[in-house]
């Protein structure tokens, strides 16, 4: 399958995508992915596709056979007590992505890191994997961390999404800059030369603040969402899913979106 093809499979014809990060089991312990099987079942009707780790490719493959696939390649550690930051390190490439009938993959890229240097070469090399492979790689990419939100700031971001795009990123996915207009959003993705999804970060338990954001999003040029935690850790999960499609592909108020819920 070409790289276009492949990408064809999370952006839709309107150039948007609504992808479910469901790849936290590696991360951090977080409830609501207990039954996955039930879970990509129930949102798979308004999802265009999944970022999994590698068991849930090969263990779900049937399931998530109509979606998007997106491997993800590497693990990213937040702090934990006294250990170390390591920030994310990779675990797998083209040829694990290819064995499971992933159409993309997915790394982290930390920005000002300590350990920058290398999670750098480690994307740059799993982006010349996918040269051949012709599986697009979409770079998650971070000022310094994950959950640093005071660091995510307009500057910080745009230099961030900028970076994963210089290095060969086909998609760039990103945080929301905190506290950011939607015109500083926008000059953010006009400078990205490759389409910019936003992340969803930890659950909000706010599902107008959530819509409000992704319409900003969308507004200012972004290419889509990929929301995980405030997705499956929602009281109704398909619902919201629902109603962040509607704003994504429909261009659907904060309003009318809410309505769904």
């Amino acid at each position: 399958m070409t790289k276009a093809k492949n990408l064809s499979q999370f952006l839709q014809s309107d150039g948007r995508t609504v992808i479910v990060p469901i790849d936290h089991g590696t991360a951090i312990p977080v409830p609501g992915m207990e039954n996955t099987g039930k879970l990509i079942e129930s949102l798979s009707p308004h999802a265009d596709g999944f970022v999994v780790n590698l068991g849930v490719a090969q263990a779900f493959r049937d399931i998530l056979d109509e979606k998007g696939v997106c491997l993800r390649t590497d693990c990213y550690k937040p702090v934990f007590g006294s250990n170390e930051d390591e920030g994310a390190y990779r675990l797998y490439g083209a040829d694990e992505a290819a064995e499971v009938g992933a159409h993309a993959m997915m790394n982290m890229l930390y920005v000002h890191h300590r350990n920058e240097a290398e999670i750098f070469r480690e994307c740059a090399e799993l982006i010349a994997e996918s040269l051949e492979a012709e599986i697009p790689v979409i770079v998650e990419t971070l000022p310094f961390g994950i959950g640093r939100p005071d660091d995510y700031t307009v500057e910080n971001i745009g230099f961030a999404a900028r970076a994963a795009a210089e290095i060969g990123a086909d998609i760039v996915k990103t945080a929301y800059p905190t506290e950011a207009t939607s015109d500083q959003f926008k000059a953010i993705v006009d400078a990205c030369f490759v389409p910019v999804i936003i992340l969803g970060g930890s659950a909000m338990g706010d599902d107008a603040a959530l819509l409000t954001m992704v319409k900003n999003a969308i507004d200012a040029g972004a290419a889509g969402i990929a929301v995980g935690r405030n997705v499956w850790q929602h009281p109704t999960p398909a619902k919201i899913t629902a109603a962040l499609s509607a704003v994504v592909h429909d261009e659907a108020s904060v309003d009318s979106a809410m309505k769904l819920l």
